[in-house]
């Protein structure tokens, strides 16, 4: 694997599950693997479950890892072409990429959406200029549209948790203060499409996710029907994705709090796990006690970051 970016990357979804569990019961089983090799996690942005469970798998499989925080200790990039360099960007990525890959044998980049133009956005210019310019395998560590890591972590969980062959599935949007990109709804979208589950997104008028990500999903604006008989409840917010109105992309549209997960929601499910991919805002996302409940998977979900990545990292590894 050269690349992993979305779920098809991944291909079949049961033996990557059968691949999770394997680890799962022995961490360290391919460590010879990443012997003499380097990792590179560069991120553009801030972090905490992806640079831990990544700088964890990275070292089961036996590798070094060099991290790169760009805001802080390195010369500012520049990432647009055609622009004079006469302001406080000091060097050009496209320098800059080539270079750091002298020094790693794979390459994971984190880099969020900027909501200053949708199909900058959308094109992953970031990610993208890695996987073509450094000439190493590269992975996401969330992008612009997608956090490919994240989703494969909610899919293992779900599959650990399931009590029938095919669960009800819910993505249901929900309050936040701030503007938030689209990149873990998208990617939550994209898993469980391929998934063996029956799977529903919910969220107001306004909010529709790019049919990229969406295909064949039901969406329902009634967020009370589209929780009735789930198995699991999927709590995100985003910003507006501009999909039926691309000049309201990047906006907050709705802050109605009745979207808020609550006991009350719960209820209407069949005593559904609760999942989130954190960090969450308590009583905005979700009430306290539904994420202090005996079914909130949040921990869970969050430890099996670390085996999604390990599971894409040796697989990258088996590829050099």
């Amino acid at each position: 694997m050269r690349k992993y970016t979305n779920v098809f990357d991944l291909g079949n979804l049961e033996i990557a599950l059968s691949e999770a569990s394997e680890i799962k019961q022995d961490r360290y089983k391919f460590e010879n693997l990443g012997r003499h090799k380097t990792c590179l996690l560069i991120f553009f942005n801030n972090s905490l479950r992806t640079r831990l469970s990544t700088q964890k798998a990275a070292r089961n499989l036996g590798m070094d890892v060099i991290v790169l925080d760009v805001n802080q200790g390195a010369w500012k990039l520049e990432t647009e072409r055609g622009v004079v360099m006469d302001g406080d960007k000091s060097e050009h990525l496209l320098e800059a990429i080539p270079v750091m890959a002298n020094y790693c044998d794979i390459i994971g980049v984190r880099s969020f959406a900027r909501f200053e133009n949708r199909e900058d956005d959308y094109t992953e210019k970031i990610l993208n200029q890695f996987i073509q310019y450094s000439g190493k395998p590269v992975f996401s560590m969330e992008a612009a549209t997608g956090h490919p890591l994240q989703a494969f972590a909610d899919l293992i969980t779900i599959n650990e948790y399931k009590r029938n062959q095919r669960p009800k599935v819910v993505l249901t949007w929900a309050p936040h203060p701030r503007a938030l990109p689209q990149a873990v709804p998208n990617s939550f979208a994209d898993f469980m499409n391929e998934a063996n589950v029956d799977f529903i997104i919910t969220h107001p008028e306004g909010y529709e996710l790019d049919p990229v990500f969406v295909r064949g999903a039901h969406v329902e604006y009634d967020q009370q029907k589209a929780f009735e008989g789930a198995d699991f409840i999927y709590a995100k917010n985003w910003a507006c994705p501009g999909v039926t109105r691309p000049e309201d992309y990047g906006k907050i549209l709705c802050k109605d709090m009745n979207w808020m997960v609550d006991a009350t929601h719960m209820s209407w499910t069949n005593n559904a796990f609760f999942m989130h991919c954190l960090p969450v805002r308590r009583n905005m996302i979700v009430s306290d006690d539904v994420i202090e409940a005996p079914t909130s998977l949040v921990i869970p979900e969050a430890a099996n970051r670390e085996i999604s990545a390990t599971v894409v990292l040796k697989r990258m590894l088996q590829a050099l």
